[in-house]
């Protein structure tokens, strides 16, 4: 018995989509049959926009449709050529004007090749750096390069070598600008070879104080301090000329505020001649022999410089303790002469002078057991004549240090 039913096909039927009605009388033809995007469910009651650019009922789903916006692109944009850019920047420098010409030459073509702009870039670099070229041969030819490279170096040179007095290091020499005592900030450091106003010591930094001490109390430190510095880096006394002097740079209240705590000192000329040469002679620049000889005998000239202001009519026992301090030094003396082995050629000599200083101790023991002032006056200039100052000249000239005490020069 047959089925009843109806034979079903081996592929299901298609199901049509019905065309929505217009709701406006005049919709554009192209909206009619438009076929909905896989997957997309058509609303219902959605009505067309009115006029023919928003046929498509779908249109808010997305951009199908000749009503539909237009969807942005990439497009190619004209570029500058890095070359002319290059040569330009050269031209105007001038600094190096073949390399901007080169650049230049090579620029135009490619921007033709490769429609790109900077042509006018490129024509300028060849430009300027063509008249830099002509330039530069004129100046080799004339000499006017040359002198401008001289000055140009010079000024490098002496821009390096301006410092702050307070960034100077030992040993170096410098030169003022006006006057050497006036408050500066800043110098010119010269060779010491060459003449100079002044020459670095050392320094020391200011310390126990918690505020701004006045000038007045830095003045007694650092004329103490630098004196001891100056006879430390100086030790060859007699080789001092005698129109230099100690000096220092101290801070001021505005930089004592900053935190400068730094005092620079240093040897100046006082009104005469510059400076030509050091004047240092301490363990850097000095030998065994002539650092142990100067070590034992410079204390004897720093005792005689210590002598009281007010004599002995006046403080009698002031002025023999000082008599007594100078005695100190001179039996040291001895003692460190006799001690060192010295070199065959000085050794004789120091054995002298060593005698010489024994009898010019006691001479000034007599001076600081003086009864009255009276005793004390008559026993003064027996003191001060001592014999040992020839004896002193003949072992520095052994040890090549200066020999005679006007000059400052070696024998």
């Amino acid at each position: 018995m047959e089925s009843s039913q109806p034979p079903q096909d081996s592929q299901p039927p298609r199901q049509e989509w019905p065309a929505p009605e217009p709701s406006h009388p005049t919709a554009a033809p192209g909206a009619q049959g438009i076929t909905p995007p896989q997957g997309i469910t058509p609303p219902q009651g959605v009505p067309a926009a009115p006029g023919p650019y928003n046929a498509n009922p779908y249109a808010p789903y997305g951009p199908y449709g000749p009503g539909a916006a237009p969807v942005p692109y990439a497009t190619s944009q004209t570029t500058t050529n890095g070359l002319a850019i290059a040569s330009l920047v050269s031209g105007v420098v001038c600094c190096l004007p073949p390399l901007g010409l080169i650049f230049g030459l090579i620029a135009l073509p490619r921007i033709r090749k490769r429609n790109q702009t900077g042509k006018g870039m490129a024509i300028a670099g060849i430009v300027l750096s063509s008249l830099s070229c002509v330039l530069m041969v004129v100046g080799l030819a004339t000499g006017v390069l040359g002198e401008a490279w001289n000055g140009l170096r010079k000024g490098v040179d002496e821009a390096a070598s301006s410092r702050s007095a307070f960034s100077l290091r030992t040993g170096q020499c410098y030169n003022v600008d006006g006057e050497v005592e006036a408050d500066t900030s800043a110098v010119q450091i010269v060779d010491c070879e060459q003449e100079h106003e002044g020459e670095v010591t050392g320094g020391f930094r200011l310390t126990g104080f918690t505020k701004w001490p006045g000038e007045k109390a830095i003045d007694e430190v650092a004329t103490e301090r630098c004196s001891d510095i100056g006879n430390t880096y100086a030790l060859d006394t007699w080789a001092f000329p005698e129109d230099v002097y100690d000096f220092y740079y101290m801070p001021s209240r505005a930089s004592w505020r900053a935190g400068d705590r730094a005092v620079t000192c240093a040897f100046i000329v006082d009104g005469g001649e510059p400076m030509r040469g050091s004047l240092r002679s301490d363990k850097t620049t000095l030998d065994a022999h002539q650092l142990h000889f100067l070590t034992s005998m410079n204390p004897i000239d720093s005792a005689l410089n210590e002598e009281l202001e007010a004599d002995a009519d006046e403080d009698l026992a002031g002025n023999q303790a000082w008599a007594r301090k100078v005695h100190g030094t001179l039996t040291a003396a001895s003692r460190g002469l006799r001690s060192h082995a010295w070199p065959t050629a000085v050794a004789p000599r120091a054995a002298e002078l060593a005698k010489e200083l024994d009898a010019s101790a006691k001479e000034w023991d007599k001076l600081a057991k003086a009864t009255d002032k009276d005793a004390f006056w008559e026993q003064y200039d027996i003191a001060y004549d001592g014999t040992f100052w020839e004896a002193e000249s003949e072992v520095r000239g052994a040890l090549e240090l200066a020999a005679t005490l006007e000059s400052g020069t070696s024998a």
